[in-house]
């Protein structure tokens, strides 16, 4: 059979919920409908990540990671982003998770990844400042960069204090931000930056020179067109477990339509105060619920509910181990795993639900060693086991590809005789406690051996059968493991167990 073609049938056995051809046509013509609507100038609030969007694509299989940034591509002649930053983030080093770089690094991330995609990046707000001499010293460090600054300021008794909020001591003292074209998109590193502040801001000081704008939020979760408990609802509830998100029925929206729709509570919460900046601004509020200022269309993009449903439950899982893994590392805390708990409970789940869970645990009491198993894309379960040469995951790996290439199980892709030197200068050389091989290392070694080795050659090319799959370990893996499943698209959960050296 030819390469090309086994390929072919390995990927074919990936199944698909969403759409996502679909979702970029209606997204970008509801968002355009919507601009239209406040005379050709609308403020985006961006929420999420926009350009890789990694929980969205885990729990909507077929959602591509970028989807949301070629989506706005179709409008990128008529936008322009701003990115805001959080003085209080600034000051305390705030550090995105998934990245793991600070707040004010990744502002110049995103800026440097918008504009290589073709976007114009017209400024960036620093919000909640007061003085802090850190925001004052990254403000600065943009200036001389050439970036266009702005500063927001930290306005009493916000959101709440309406009659200050709304007056040129409130949102009337920030600077005013010049933009230029119809869709102005406001994101941030992450959550707490004061994006919607800015937005409300803008539409104060855009009224007060006779300039008609309006204000819409693009958040993809949660779902508003899904039932409050349906899966993917609920996964979106367990990623932000230590914000103490929680979904809800969007009064608003029912006693104004009669209609349910999903929202949470953040969004609920505010909106009275919102309907009062509005009124204030405008005389009246366009939108008559919170649901009404999203723009959001993914939950129409949905083709399969069932396979969204068990993807989505396998994230539940997967939210789960982290928050337990980040309590035993001293980093996480117990009530974002209890909450966790309770929405699998929700979903009528357990850890058991997985099953490369319950193949990892179930060979670990057999050997009595730390053990790993992966779910295929054609269902098929294959487990490793930790041996003298070898970690759980580098094992793991090499007995996957092994199953996917159709290579004998007993055929050894890297000879002892190999392994031996490196272990031999990850001891005496570079002094690791631990000479066992790990994911990196063991596919650095087949890349080696693949120009001389057909069957290293073919083992290599399953590596992107990967992709989507799921993985269990019964122990903590160490970063660069990590590193190398997240880079092969590879859902990974481990026991909140340290593994010994």
């Amino acid at each position: 059979m030819p390469k090309q073609l086994k390929s072919i049938i390995f990927a074919s056995d990936m199944k698909y919920g969403f759409d996502n051809e679909k979702y970029l046509k209606i997204q970008s013509e509801h968002i355009k409908e919507r601009i239209a609507q406040f005379g050709n100038k609308l403020y985006l609030e961006l929420g999420g990540k926009l350009f890789d969007d990694h929980h969205a694509s885990r729990v909507l299989p077929g959602f591509q990671p970028d989807s949301k940034l070629r989506m706005l591509s179709h409008l990128s002649d008529h936008a322009e982003i701003v990115i805001v930053i959080s003085a209080l983030d600034i000051e305390k080093n705030k550090v995105r998770n998934d990245l793991g770089i600070t707040y004010d690094m990744d502002v110049l991330r995103l800026r440097t990844e918008f504009r290589n995609r073709g976007f114009l990046v017209s400024s960036v707000v620093i919000t909640h400042y007061n003085g802090q001499c850190s925001a004052d010293a990254f403000r600065h460090k943009l200036e001389r960069m050439g970036i266009t600054t702005y500063i927001h300021y930290t306005i009493e008794g916000y959101p709440t204090n309406v009659g200050l909020i709304d007056s040129d001591d409130g949102f009337g003292r920030n600077d005013y931000v010049v933009t230029t074209r119809p869709l102005v998109i406001v994101t941030a590193p992450g959550p707490g930056s004061g994006k919607m502040a800015v937005c409300l801001s803008q539409l104060y000081n855009e009224h007060k020179r006779g300039i008609e704008a309006g204000y819409a939020k693009f958040e993809t979760f949660p779902v508003w067109s899904l039932p409050l408990k349906h899966p993917v609802n609920i996964a979106y509830e367990a990623a932000t477990a230590d914000l103490n998100d929680v979904n809800m029925i969007d009064p608003f929206h029912l006693e104004a339509y009669g209609k349910t729709a999903v929202n949470y509570n953040r969004d609920i919460e505010i909106f009275p105060v919102l309907n009062a900046l509005f009124e204030g601004i405008y005389g009246e509020n366009p939108y008559k619920s919170p649901t009404d200022m999203g723009v959001n269309m993914v939950g129409f993009c949905i083709n399969d509910d069932k396979v969204c449903c068990e993807a989505s439950k396998n994230e539940i899982i997967r939210r789960y181990y982290t928050a337990l893994n980040r309590l035993a590392q001293g980093e996480g805390n117990d009530s974002e795993v209890n909450k966790i708990a309770l929405l699998m409970n929700q979903a009528k789940i357990d850890t058991s639900y997985r099953k490369p869970t319950v193949a990892a645990k179930e060979r670990a009491e057999r050997s009595g060693v730390p053990c790993s198993a992966m779910e295929l894309p054609d269902g098929s379960i294959i487990t490793a086991e930790t041996s003298a040469l070898l970690g759980p995951s580098a094992a793991l790996i090499l007995n996957a590809v092994k199953h996917l290439a159709g290579i004998d199980h007993a055929v050894k892709l890297i000879p002892q005789h190999m392994i031996e030197p490196i272990q031999n200068t990850k001891i005496n050389y570079l002094r690791s406690k631990n000479p066992r091989l790990h994911t990196d290392e063991v596919l650095v070694a087949l890349s080696v051996l693949s120009p001389h080795d057909d069957n290293c050659r073919r083992a290599l090319e399953m590596l992107p059968q990967f992709n989507g799959c799921q993985v269990h370990s019964t122990v903590m893996l160490g970063e660069v493991d990590h590193k190398i499943f997240k880079k092969l698209g590879v859902g990974l959960t481990c026991d909140p167990v340290r593994k010994k050296q």
